[in-house]
């Protein structure tokens, strides 16, 4: 029995060394592919604005992560039609690209519900091609519903207005988000085969696992296997999901050979607070962003991020030209260089009010960005009129919602702090490319 013991004792001590020895090495690749990210590109004078003359030549809109809300997927394409139809610079939507995850359990009426409202809104002139996300394969038979409902092969090659549009599912491998070499194959073959017809026009991949170490959320929710496939191939701009990360933080772009798009997510956000992931701040459910692509035949991209709750833009990005990797802008070492310490503005204030709980709302007078760049998260404490630290927190800021609201929030268990009392709370905010400013001291009054 004591031998049986041993033996056992030391089968669990190899696998936890096997996985303490994995995870050690996934933490170098991390930090050895942020340093290659970090000191990759130029750093420009200023960031790319669309060219006056720019004239697209195509238009694709795509979401990603709708999760069965249909609702959302249907107003995104009428929304879209009704902002193109009559564009003065370029009429109509060509195309509408789904990066997967349209379900959360993989069932056939999960298929048949979002097909049905693909097809009740959707144009029959306009192309529509879908792709698998994790979710869907969980049915055993997710490929062949996918090819009854919709009507095309999991892995496609489209030709839109001229463009090479290719969309990957993939085949599942050992994992989740490993792809079999054959599938792998399929997609290098087909962007090799682009890239001899495609000219000077770039070559649009649509997927659902983010590119590893690319776009934010890539560090977890993620795949290896596509840097190689894409490595070097300029032209490819490849557009992802998976993550729920929003498309408002800047990092949602990068370029290194290849560019890389993080599409965010239609429903519900994830995040993630001091390098962790799997965060979901307030609010964290309304989310409802959808892609614009436009492109022209020279090689010149736009992406634009909209939102379907305040009905606005909130991100636009050009590239000047997607066959010369040396003028690529959207560098991680060149976002750094443009972004820059929130700035909190001399009259700032804080507040607090008892909510129906009985809990504190603190509020106080958000931090600004440098145009185009975000407050990604706030450090605060209270102390109280000793100098104690009663309370200390990180939390997100909320810039995943597009609104007007000036202030930024947080809530305090009410038996922290005594009704009446007297408080001082310190904020220090962070950029998303990890530029912090303050700590401001605000003074701060509990109600009776």
């Amino acid at each position: 029995m004591k031998k049986v013991m041993i033996t056992i004792a030391k089968v669990i001590a190899g696998i936890l060394g096997s996985l303490i020895g994995f995870l050690a090495l996934c933490c170098l690749v991390t930090l050895l592919w942020g340093g290659v990210q970090t000191a990759r590109g130029t750093v420009t004078q200023e960031l790319p604005v669309v060219a006056a003359d720019f004239v697209p030549t195509v238009r694709i809109v795509a979401f990603t992560d709708t999760h069965n809300e249909n609702e959302n997927v249907a107003d995104a394409v009428d929304t879209a039609y009704a902002m193109f139809d009559k564009d003065s610079t370029y009429a109509g939507v060509d195309a509408f690209f789904g990066l997967g995850d349209f379900t959360s359990v993989g069932g056939e009426d999960d298929f048949r519900n979002y097909a049905a409202v693909l097809n009740e809104h959707v144009r029959e002139e306009t192309v529509c091609i879908n792709v698998l996300g994790n979710h869907e394969m969980k049915a055993d038979n997710a490929e062949e519903l996918f090819v009854k409902y919709f009507g095309h092969d999991t892995n496609t090659v489209t030709d839109v207005k001229g463009f090479t549009c290719i969309g990957f599912s993939g085949e599942r491998s050992l994992t989740e988000w490993t792809f079999t070499p054959s599938s792998l194959t399929w997609l290098s073959r087909e962007i090799h085969a682009a890239e001899e017809t495609a000219g000077d026009k770039p070559i649009l991949v649509f997927q659902h696992p983010h590119p590893f170490g690319t776009v934010y959320g890539s560090s977890l929710w993620c795949t290896p296997q596509l840097n190689p496939v894409f490595a070097g191939h300029s032209k490819v701009i490849n557009f992802s999901g998976h993550s729920h990360f929003p498309m408002n933080d800047p990092r949602s772009i990068n370029q290194t050979t290849y560019t890389s798009v993080g599409v965010g997510a239609m429903a519900r956000f994830e995040l993630d607070k001091n390098y962790i992931v799997g965060q979901h701040p307030e609010r964290y459910e309304d989310a409802a962003q959808f892609c614009v692509i436009e492109a022209d035949d020279s090689g010149r991209v736009r992406i634009r991020g909209y939102d379907l709750l305040s009905d606005s833009y909130f991100c636009d990005y050009f590239i000047e030209n997607v066959n010369d990797r040396d003028t690529f802008a959207y560098t991680y070492k060149n976002m750094k260089a443009h972004d820059g310490e929130p700035v909190f503005a001399e009259d700032a204030v804080a507040q607090a009010a008892r909510d129906e709980n009985g809990n504190y709302r603190i509020t106080f007078t958000e931090a600004t960005a440098p145009e185009g760049f975000i407050v990604h998260e706030y450090i605060v404490k209270i102390k109280d009129a000793d100098g104690k630290t009663v309370y200390k927190d990180t939390f997100l800021a909320d810039y995943y919602i597009v609104n007007d609201d000036p202030f930024a929030g947080f809530t305090v268990d009410g038996d922290i702090l005594q009704s009446g009392a007297e408080y001082t709370l310190s904020v220090t905010a962070e950029s998303a490319y990890h530029y912090t400013t303050g700590p401001i001291s605000l003074p701060l009054v509990i109600p009776e």
